[in-house]
C-alpha cells in the first residue's frame, strides 16, 4: 500500500510518495539534479518543512534512484508488450519510436530525465543506460533484425548508434526548443531517416 503523509499546509490533503516523485521528476528535468534541492521539492509538494519528504526518502539521491528505476521498469514492460505484438524488428522499432515521441509530447520530463540527464554523475552505482534491461531488449531487437536480414549486416552497436542517434537527437532538439513544433510533427521524418540508415537495401 502506498504510504501517505498529512500535508502541513492543508490538513485534509494527504501527500503520497508518488507526488514527491512527480514533483522531483519535473524539477530534475527542468533545473537538473544538482540545481534541485530538497527545499525545492518540499515547496513543490506544499510542505512547510523537508521532514515530510524523509517519511519516504532519506536523500535526494534516493529519490533520483527510485525515479530512474520506475521509469526504466515501465519502459521495459512497454517494450515487452511491443515485442509480443509485433514479429518484425522494423515493427518493434517503429512502436518504440512511437512511444518515445509520444512521451516527449505528453510527459517531456520523463524523456529529459531518462535520456538526457546524466545519471552516472549523481548515481555512481547505477547501471549504464545501455546496460539496463530495457535497453538490452532494444539491442536484442536490433540484433534479431540483422539475423533475420531486415537490418544490414553491421556491428549491432553501430546499427543501434546510427538509428537512435537520429531519434534521440531529434527528441533533444524538440525538448530544448531548437525544433519549434511538437515531437509528433517530426516523427515520420525522423523514423524514415533513422530506419534508412540501418535497413538492408
Amino acid at each position: 500500500m502506498e504510504q501517505e503523509l498529512e500535508l502541513e499546509t492543508t490538513p485534509n490533503k494527504l501527500l503520497s510518495q508518488d507526488e514527491v516523485l512527480q514533483a522531483s521528476l519535473k524539477l530534475f528535468a527542468q533545473k537538473g539534479y544538482f540545481n534541485t534541492s530538497l527545499t525545492d521539492i518540499k515547496d513543490a509538494v506544499g510542505l512547510k518543512t523537508t521532514s515530510g519528504i524523509y517519511q519516504f526518502f532519506k536523500t535526494k539521491q534516493a529519490i533520483a534512484q527510485t525515479l530512474r528505476e520506475n521509469i526504466l521498469d515501465s519502459l521495459s514492460i512497454s517494450i515487452d508488450d511491443i515485442r509480443r505484438r509485433n514479429r518484425k524488428s522494423s515493427e518493434q522499432l517503429r512502436e518504440i519510436v512511437d512511444l518515445l515521441f509520444k512521451l516527449t509530447d505528453d510527459a517531456p520530463e520523463i524523456i529529459q530525465f531518462l535520456l538526457f540527464v546524466k545519471a552516472e554523475d549523481f548515481l555512481p552505482e547505477s547501471v549504464a543506460l545501455l546496460d539496463t534491461a530495457a535497453f538490452n531488449k532494444i539491442k536484442r531487437i536490433v540484433q534479431n533484425g540483422i539475423k533475420e536480414g531486415e537490418i544490414r549486416s553491421i556491428d549491432p552497436m553501430l546499427a543501434y548508434c546510427y538509428f537512435f542517434g537520429i531519434i534521440n537527437q531529434t527528441l533533444a532538439m524538440v525538448l530544448n526548443g531548437s525544433l519549434p513544433k511538437s515531437a509528433d510533427s517530426y516523427q515520420s521524418q525522423a523514423w524514415l531517416t533513422a530506419w534508412g540508415c540501418i535497413v538492408k537495401k
